[in-house]
């Protein structure tokens, strides 16, 4: 009972994360956002009994992607001349 309550609450999560990425108007908030995404997803692996998928989505969907995304848009700003968005 407590597993479904939680999977509930973590899916409702993420879609409200993701519907803010997709409205968001500051390029970083959506890259955080997605990020948040797949912290909660990697939570749902948890909880479904998937440790190991669960550590591998942390480390690559929330940890690295969010890292890179957030590069990237550095050096683009950069290039730019520091321009925001």
């Amino acid at each position: 009972m407590f597993e479904t309550a939680a999977l509930i609450v973590l899916g409702l999560i993420s879609v409200v994360a993701a519907v803010f990425a997709i409205h968001a108007k500051r390029i970083v908030s959506a890259v955080i956002a997605s990020g948040v995404i797949s912290l909660m997803a990697s939570i749902m692996f948890l909880i479904m009994g998937s440790p190991d998928v669960a550590m591998t989505e942390a480390t690559i969907g929330a940890g690295l992607t969010t890292v890179i995304f957030l590069y990237a848009l550095k050096h683009i700003r950069a290039s730019k001349g520091g321009k925001d968005d």
